[in-house]
């Protein structure tokens, strides 16, 4: 594994245990200005959307907890340019009701800026997770 594919690897741990602890300001510098997610269902979401909505969340205390687990599949690195390929699974515990479950692939663009990687691109196909009958 090289530099480029090791911090990348590192990014996202670090941006799956800030989500998991909350702190919004630590996703967003993980992101550049630009960042834009896909999400089915809905118009694009540039950055600013996408920290409302955290910040709304965060807003709800540590009752409201977001976990998730990403198994990278694939990065490939082309200069300052990157993409990976992921499966993630996300389970949000919203204060007094029944768990959320979402998986999924995911394909992030990454684009290294002042020679950080951040996300510039993400787009989620994640679908609800049908509890076993």
């Amino acid at each position: 594994m090289n530099a480029d594919e090791s911090q990348i690897r590192e990014l996202v741990s670090r941006w799956m245990a800030a989500t998991r602890s909350g702190d919004v300001d630590a996703v967003l510098a993980l992101m550049a200005d630009d960042a834009v997610f896909l999400v089915a269902g809905r118009p694009p979401m540039p950055k600013d959307e996408f920290a409302a909505l955290s910040r709304t969340q965060a807003a709800q205390g540590p009752a409201m907890v977001i976990d998730g687990a990403s198994d990278i599949q694939e990065i490939e690195v082309h200069g300052d340019c990157a993409f990976m390929r992921a499966q993630l699974h996300v389970t949000v515990r919203p204060p007094g009701a029944a768990p959320i479950e979402r998986a999924g692939p995911t394909l992030t663009v990454l684009r290294k800026v002042a020679g950080r990687w951040l996300i510039a691109r993400d787009a989620n196909l994640l679908t609800p997770v049908k509890p076993a009958a």
